[in-house]
């Protein structure tokens, strides 16, 4: 499994980066978000799916994109005891999301880039049935302009989720392209995201740092890496 490993320089926790369904580890919004969370103290491994690694347009099955993400994270805190956090573009968060709500794997909370919520112009809330069963803290990032992620739907979903967080990001679209003359943000949008996801894992931090941090799911099965 190809995988790219970006440090912080005072790492506060670490990411499981997980990429959307287009593009892999060395795509160019992949690069620039990793930099831009090590910027703010968060390092990141992330990964090549299956399915990028063959060069297939077809992704992965759940059960096999889950695997991926449990090796990736095992592969993680083998190198590190610092707090985990699943974090993924599109597809890849979506596919983190299973792997928590499931059970095969435990993390600090989940941070969910674009979360595609349903097929563009088929507005839907089936994607995210599943959601619920996740005991663990969650930041949503998603666009205004997203065509993936319809905004009343999304915040009925995240208003439905005790602990769940939405930051929307102005005038960005699903890939994050932004409309310059009537975004009234400043902040690039790479950095909004980094500054937003560290204020979350602080949250988190400060959270776990007074509860026992149990994981209220099943046991957690070891991944056949």
């Amino acid at each position: 499994m190809d995988a790219v490993w970006q440090q912080a320089d005072l790492p506060v926790a670490n990411l499981v980066f997980a990429h959307g369904a287009g593009a892999g580890i060395d795509h160019a919004t992949m690069r620039e978000l990793a930099q831009s969370f090590a910027d703010v103290g968060l390092s990141s491994l992330r990964f090549n799916f299956p399915f990028m690694q063959r060069g297939s347009r077809r992704v992965d099955t759940p059960a096999v994109a889950v695997e991926a993400i449990a090796c990736a994270a095992a592969d993680v805190r083998a190198s590190s005891e610092l707090p985990l956090f699943l974090c993924g573009h599109s597809f890849g968060g979506r596919m983190c999301s299973h792997a928590v709500a499931d059970a095969v794997v435990d993390c600090a909370g989940l941070i969910f880039c674009s979360f595609p919520l349903h097929i563009a112009k088929k507005p839907s809330v089936q994607r995210a049935s599943h959601l619920p069963n996740i005991h663990r803290p969650m930041l949503f990032l998603s666009g205004t302009r997203d065509d993936l992620a319809q905004s009343d739907l999304l915040d009925k979903v995240v208003a439905a989720l005790p602990p769940a967080q939405l930051h929307w990001l102005d005038t960005a679209n699903h890939s994050y392209v932004i409309l310059k003359r009537t975004r009234t943000n400043t902040t690039p949008v790479f950095v909004e995201m980094a500054v937003r996801v560290r204020q979350f894992v602080d949250e988190v931090l400060v959270g776990r740092a007074g509860a026992s941090g149990h994981f209220s799911g099943h046991p957690i099965s070891r991944p056949a890496c």
